[in-house]
């Protein structure tokens, strides 16, 4: 609050234009007075994200499960997903905008390779630091490799994978915000992305501000959220949820 009221302060002493640096009054009088426009960006940008990411994790899991049955297999596969995650992607945006014809499909698909390295990385490290005395025990009771990997490795790559979760859902949205920044669309398929550029084309400053502030605010609700499940999924069985008292 401390640092909006300098803001406020700043803006208002030094008789700024709106168009230059909108106070956040400016900002809140702009959310409520493109309610609408606004928070229909935001719920398709939602939708967006949250698919792009609902992808990233089915494709990231099974990707991880194959990579974790063969060493050879991972350092073949690996590489090609570190490329793919250095790999600017705005530097394929474009691509994947002319080969896939529909504009929605192609918006999740950008996203969802944005998102989907963390899940590979942490999910696949996670299932192979089970403990050695653990998994020479499943071998004495002649355990399978399904009851193997279900009934110990997945319980230990529950928290690997929260953590690359709670990564890969910002870079969702991230995904997301690219993804409509490149491909430029308007009408109903416009997101807050669009919404900055329109903005900006029309100098309407406080509503890209307004857009920016639920693009943040979009993050750190996806951010919590995680952080909120992987503490119920984990509940008091993981060192990294158990309170520790002093």
């Amino acid at each position: 609050m401390g640092l909006l009221a300098v803001w406020q302060l700043v803006v208002v002493a030094l008789s700024l234009p709106v168009y230059v640096l909108p106070g956040p009054l400016d900002v809140l009088k702009a959310l409520y007075a493109d309610s609408d426009l606004l928070f229909t960006g935001l719920l398709f940008t939602l939708k967006v994200t949250v698919l792009a990411f609902a992808v990233a994790v089915l494709l990231g899991v099974a990707i991880s499960f194959l990579l974790s049955q063969s060493r050879l297999l991972e350092q073949s596969v690996m590489p090609y997903m570190v490329i793919l995650q250095v790999t600017p992607i705005v530097a394929i945006a474009p691509l994947i905008i002319i080969w896939v014809s529909n504009t929605f499909v192609a918006l999740v698909t950008i996203a969802s390779i944005t998102a989907l390295f963390p899940i590979v990385s942490n999910m696949t490290l996670g299932l192979r630091s089970v403990a050695p005395n653990l998994q020479s025990l499943f071998r004495i009771y002649r355990a399978s490799n399904w009851q193997t990997l279900t009934r110990l490795k997945l319980k230990a790559a529950l928290p690997y994978f929260f953590a690359g979760a709670r990564i890969s859902s910002g870079l969702a949205l991230i995904g997301a915000v690219v993804a409509e920044f490149v491909a430029g669309t308007g009408g109903t398929q416009s997101g807050l992305a669009y919404i900055i550029l329109e903005s900006g084309v029309q100098l309407k400053v406080p509503r890209m501000f307004a857009s920016l502030f639920l693009i943040s605010l979009t993050g750190i609700v996806l951010f919590a959220l995680m952080v909120f499940i992987s503490n119920r999924v984990l509940g008091a069985w993981h060192e990294s949820t158990v309170k520790t008292e002093h």
